[in-house]
C-alpha cells in the first residue's frame, strides 16, 4: 500500500501542468501554421521551425483548420480534471459556467476574423488575441468548475463531521495563565471555546506557515495579556 503523502499530489500537479503545457503548444503551432503570412511579416519566422512544422504537417495535425484548436482543447480539458481547490473556497456555479461558454464561443467563433477583409497583420493579430481570450476564459471557468466538482463528489467525513467533537469551554485563569479566544463547529452550531495555558513558563511552541495568523491569534493576545498582568513595565 502506497504511504499517504504527498508525492501523489505533487506528481499529478507535475502531470497537469505539462498537459496544459502542451494544449498551448498544440495552440500556438495553429496560430503559426494558419497565420503564417503575419509572422513572416513580423520577422518571426526560421529554417529549422519551418522544418519543424513540416514534419508535423505530414503527420496530419493540419489536415483541417478546427483541428489542432479542437486537439488543444482536448488536451486543456484533460488538464482540469481533477483540480483540487482550497478549503473553504468560495465557488459558484452560474459565474464558472457562464465564464466557460463564452470563452468556446470566442474560441471557436474568432475563426470569423479572418474573413474580414482588413489587413492581413491586422486580422492574424486580431484572430490570436480573440483565440487566446477564449482560451483563457475556458481555462479559467473550467478551474473554477473542475474544483466545484471535486469538492461536491468528496467524501471526506473527516473534514466534516468526525473532526468535529466538544472542546474545552471553560475559562481558567491565573496571575501566568494565557487565555486564547477561540471557536469551533460542532453538529452544525459554532460555539465559543478557550485555549488555556495555565503555565507557560513550561514552554510554548508555535507552528504555522507565513500568513496563517500566528501573530493574530496567539502572540497579539500574549503580549496583551502579560501587558495587562504587569510582566512588562512599560516606560517613555
Amino acid at each position: 500500500m502506497a504511504s499517504n503523502t504527498g508525492e501523489n499530489d505533487i506528481s499529478l500537479r507535475k502531470i497537469t501542468d505539462m498537459t496544459r503545457l502542451i494544449s498551448i503548444l498544440i495552440l500556438a503551432l495553429h496560430f503559426y501554421y494558419f497565420c503564417y503570412q503575419a509572422f513572416q511579416n513580423w520577422h518571426l519566422t526560421s529554417l529549422i521551425s519551418d522544418r519543424i512544422l513540416d514534419k508535423i504537417f505530414a503527420a496530419g495535425l493540419f489536415s483541417s483548420f478546427s483541428k489542432t484548436k479542437i486537439v488543444a482543447l482536448v488536451f486543456l480539458v484533460i488538464s482540469l480534471v481533477g483540480v483540487k481547490g482550497k478549503k473553504g473556497e468560495n465557488i459558484r456555479v452560474k459565474p464558472s459556467l457562464i465564464s466557460v461558454l463564452t470563452g468556446f464561443i470566442i474560441y471557436f467563433l474568432s475563426a470569423m476574423i479572418l474573413k474580414i477583409p482588413v489587413e492581413e497583420l491586422f486580422r492574424s493579430a486580431l484572430y490570436m488575441v480573440f483565440t487566446s481570450v477564449g482560451f483563457l476564459l475556458i481555462l479559467s471557468g473550467g478551474s473554477q468548475f473542475s474544483r466545484l466538482i471535486t469538492a461536491r463528489l468528496s467524501n471526506d467525513i473527516f473534514n466534516k463531521d468526525n473532526e468535529s467533537f466538544p472542546q474545552f469551554e471553560q475559562l481558567l485563569e491565573n496571575e501566568y495563565s494565557i487565555n486564547l479566544p477561540a471557536e469551533y463547529c460542532h453538529k452544525g452550531k459554532t460555539r465559543q471555546s478557550w485555549i488555556n495555558i495555565i503555565n507557560p513558563f513550561r514552554g510554548v511552541l508555535v507552528s504555522g506557515s507565513p500568513g496563517s495568523g500566528k501573530t493574530f491569534f496567539i502572540f497579539r493576545h500574549v503580549i496583551t495579556q502579560h501587558i495587562e498582568e504587569g510582566f512588562f513595565d512599560v516606560r517613555l
